[in-house]
């Protein structure tokens, strides 16, 4: 067991900034994740279509779930408020990244 409780006490920071990343930046991540899948979609044709949207979906909750995970629970989103709802849903006195394009697919 001391091996495994080792593993937790250092992975448990590593949780907490992933937490805090998907907080922040869960809307953006989420259009990434569109992005890929459009471009995945198009590459193979709508062969896949399907089995990619199921992938999109489950990779969006995940994106939630952690989100949701963070340490502070009244800091955080609240209900309603997803991936997509970016910062100004949270309420927080953070100012909003500037928004740059994504690099040209080819």
């Amino acid at each position: 067991m001391g091996l495994l409780d080792n593993m937790k006490a250092r992975l448990g920071p590593a949780k907490e900034k992933v937490s805090d990343l998907a907080q922040r930046h869960g809307g953006q991540i989420g259009q990434g994740l569109d992005r890929a899948a459009q471009v995945v979609d198009e590459k193979t044709k709508g062969k896949y279509r399907d089995k990619i949207h199921a992938g999109t979906d489950k990779a969006k909750e995940a994106v939630d779930r952690l989100a949701h995970q963070g340490g502070d629970a009244g800091a955080g989103p609240g209900p309603g408020t997803g991936p997509g709802a970016g910062p100004e849903g949270r309420g927080g006195d953070e100012p909003t990244p500037p928004r740059t394009p994504p690099p040209p697919v080819s």
